[in-house]
Formats: C-alpha cells, sequence, structure tokens
C-alpha cells in the first residue's frame, strides 16, 4: 500500500504497533522465567497481561476504522527483541541477567512510548476522541511499565555492584 494520506499512515503506524505489541506476548514469557528477581518475574507477568490487553483495544481501534490489523512485522521491534535476547544470553544468570533484562524491557517501553505519542497524535489531528482515550489508556500502561522498571533497576543495580 502506498502511504500517500494521513489517515494510511496512521493505519500503517497502528498496523506496526499491533505486530510489535504481539511480537511482545512472545518474549515476556521467556523473560519472566528467566529473572532472578521476584519482583522483576511479577512485574514481566503484570506487563504480558497489560499487553494482551492493549491487543485487545488495538483490535478495538481496528474494528473503529473497519480496517485489519494485519500487516508487516514491525522490524523495530523485531530488532530491539533480537538485541534484547542476544544480551539475555550473554549475561551472567542472576543479578547481572536481571539488571540487562531490566535494560532491554526499558528499550521496548521508549519504543512503544514513542509510537503510542506518534499515533495518539494523530488521532487527535484526524478527530477520532474515542481512539485517542484507547490510545492514551496503553501510553499510560506504558509509562507505568517503565517506571516500575527503574524502581526495579534501582534495587538491582545495587545488588549486581555488590556481587561484582
Amino acid at each position: 500500500m502506498s502511504v500517500d494520506t494521513i489517515e494510511k499512515l496512521f493505519e500503517e503506524e497502528l498496523k506496526d504497533l499491533y505486530s510489535a505489541e504481539t511480537q511482545i506476548t512472545k518474549t515476556l514469557p521467556k523473560m519472566a522465567r528467566s529473572a532472578k528477581s521476584s519482583e522483576l518475574r511479577n512485574a514481566f507477568e503484570h506487563h504480558l497481561k497489560e499487553t494482551e490487553g492493549q491487543i485487545q483495544r488495538l483490535d478495538q481501534i481496528f474494528e473503529i476504522l473497519g480496517k485489519s490489523p494485519k500487516g508487516e512485522t514491525c522490524e523495530g521491534m523485531k530488532g530491539v527483541l533480537e538485541e534484547g535476547s542476544h544480551m539475555l544470553g550473554e549475561s551472567k544468570e542472576g543479578d547481572i541477567r536481571d539488571v540487562a533484562m531490566i535494560s532491554a524491557a526499558q528499550r521496548v517501553e521508549h519504543y512503544e512510548m514513542a509510537a503510542y505519542g506518534t499515533v495518539r497524535t494523530c488521532a487527535e489531528r484526524l478527530g477520532k476522541p474515542q481512539i485517542v482515550r484507547l490510545l492514551e489508556q496503553t501510553l499510560a500502561e506504558e509509562k507505568a511499565a517503565d517506571k516500575k522498571l527503574t524502581e526495579i533497576s534501582s534495587q538491582m543495580y545495587q545488588h549486581a555492584v555488590r556481587a561484582a
């Protein structure tokens, strides 16, 4: 599809997010299983449930638009997740791996915050208040997940430094 209107760009960006969220649901269980910290494991498990809800919200948005969420693979998220997977494989099990996973997870959150902020602004400009509300809900969840990871990381860094 040629992206020659703001509406088409909006739709393509939403499809990209749908792909990204779907990829994340496949990665979070692995991260939860790999976490030494029960707090980190619980954060990953909680965010998996949120991510499933975010996919449902995207389904609602596509239903409102009368479009299909299916599209191409989000290569940006694929790359971020591959980098995180590599980091997971290269880091020593325990506190160091937990810190590495937090780093990888926060990269994912920041990618999502940027993407959701962009599509929310686009929805505002297109006069789609129902979609704006759905996107704002997801954006708030992504920001909260990032904040939680920051809180956990400050504790984990203390453990990792002591272990070094």
